[in-house]
């Protein structure tokens, strides 16, 4: 899933390991929303967007087009 993680972190300063700690997830699982391999929980969608006071739709871009074919 497209997402504005990497970004985010870096405009804050975060390290992957630092970012992941304050979610309560491994640094790999960071890395692998990063690169879009993996789509995370809304449990953890929620958490990630929290740590960059916004929402989880400007966090993680859903792909419309995608979905209209489904």
């Amino acid at each position: 899933m497209p997402n504005r993680l990497r970004e985010m972190r870096e405009r804050t300063g975060l390290t992957q390991e630092e970012l992941a700690a304050r979610v309560g997830v491994s640094r790999q699982t960071i890395i692998s929303l990063e690169k879009g391999k993996y789509n995370p929980s809304i449990t953890l969608a929620y958490s990630l967007a929290k740590v960059f006071s916004m929402s989880i739709e400007d966090l993680f871009l859903l792909d419309e087009r995608k979905v209209e074919d489904e």
